[in-house]
């Protein structure tokens, strides 16, 4: 583990989200997206074609979310 994060952990909740806020909100919109990997470009082709082959299948939004409530 870094320095940096061991820091950053010694701080307090609030503290850490304030940080994350604020690094979040350091990333300009206008810089554009972020390059995907040729691997992940792969993938979500892959899961693409996989759903337009098979459009029934898999879950709609509404069940994952009910699922993830259920969980926690």
């Amino acid at each position: 583990m870094t320095q940096i994060l061991q820091d950053i952990l010694k701080l307090s909740v609030s503290e850490r989200i304030l940080m994350v806020e604020a690094i979040w909100d350091s990333i300009p919109e206008d810089e554009g997206t972020v390059e995907l990997s040729d691997e992940t470009k792969q993938l979500l082709d892959d899961r693409l074609l996989t759903h337009l082959n098979n459009p029934t299948e898999g879950s709609t939004w509404e069940e994952v979310k009910s699922r993830i409530k259920i969980q926690f």
